[in-house]
């Protein structure tokens, strides 16, 4: 029976070879792109996985696609909880920690002190109490980084509560008691500033000496533990013998004080200021016996004075140096 037309037999000499050709390229090519894609295609479904993987990826180790493959079908790994950090770093003895304990005691009494100070004098309207109570928190703030370094318990934990029981004491309740002892005597919205510019300029004088290096010489502008003092001494003076001085030129050296405070000037430790010459002290003394408020006032502003004469010989030296 003859064969039909459709069903004709492909001899060698026909003109299709070519084509069969080109389709079979077409067809391997997109096995080759399903065996990229990781599809297994044909005899590759009985196949191993990890064998068609080779086959479509030649270029990769066995190792290394087995490890790829691992890292694809593994589970997330949960992230340990953080852990806080220890308020004691290096060894944690009893002994250490009884130190570490008294330290804080001390920060901690500097700080309610200085609250009490605030109550005593919005209360009872008797600053001199609230100043008493600042003059002993400058003692305990002094006492429990004498302690800390001394023990050998000093820590970044005691240093953030030496300042925020600082910024408390010195930072809100010295312009509270100065606020309590001239309320009255000058226009209350120049107080308020004046009190409030000694509050702000005592929480950046804190945050700039956390973040600064250490320099054993001078202070980078007056410590707030001098300013309280300064504040402290003066409501003292004014309460139990009067002031000369009239109500506006003591806020004008509030404010003075304050802006002493976040000045770049350089101010010698106290460590520093007791190795000079004894004869030194002998004028001050005789000043102090005679009239003590003058005395007082003079030796603040000599100190205030000597941040930017001290300024001033370093740069005159340094352009020397040049």
């Amino acid at each position: 029976m003859p064969r039909a037309l459709w069903r004709r037999r492909r001899l060698t000499d026909s003109p299709r070879p070519a084509g069969r050709q080109w389709t079979g390229r077409l067809r391997a090519g997109g096995s080759f792109a399903r065996q990229m894609l990781l599809v297994p295609v044909g005899r590759l479904r009985k196949a191993d996985h990890s064998v068609a993987t080779s086959t479509a990826l030649p270029g990769l180790d066995p190792v290394e696609l087995r490890a790829i493959e691992q890292a694809a079908t593994a589970e997330p790994v949960e992230q340990p909880t953080p852990t806080t950090i220890p308020l004691l770093p290096g060894e944690r003895t009893l002994d250490r920690r009884i130190k570490f304990a008294l330290v804080q005691a001390c920060t901690l009494s500097s700080l309610l002190l200085g609250m009490t100070a605030i109550f005593l004098a919005v209360t009872r309207n008797n600053p001199m109490y609230g100043a008493l109570c600042l003059l002993a928190c400058i003692t305990f703030d002094g006492l429990d980084g004498a302690l800390a370094r001394k023990f050998g318990v000093a820590s970044p934990f005691g240093v953030q509560m030496d300042s925020l029981g600082d910024m408390t004491s010195f930072g809100v309740a010295a312009p509270v008691v100065v606020f309590a002892t001239l309320q009255g005597t000058v226009p209350t919205p120049v107080l308020i500033a004046a009190c409030a510019m000694v509050a702000c300029c005592a929480a950046v004088r804190l945050a700039r000496f956390n973040v600064s290096p250490k320099d054993g010489r001078f202070f980078c502008g007056v410590p707030t533990t001098m300013a309280a003092t300064v504040l402290a001494v003066t409501v003292l003076l004014k309460t139990t013998m009067g002031s000369a001085l009239p109500a506006g030129a003591m806020v004008f050296g509030v404010v003075l004080l304050a802006i002493a405070m976040v000045s770049s000037f350089p101010y010698a430790k106290l460590a520093k200021v007791v190795k000079l010459p004894p004869t030194l002290f002998l004028l001050p003394l005789v000043g102090l016996v005679w009239n003590t408020q003058v005395t007082f006032g003079l030796l603040v502003l000599v100190y205030l004075l000597s941040g930017p004469i001290i300024w001033a010989r370093q740069r005159k030296a340094t352009a020397r140096i040049a």
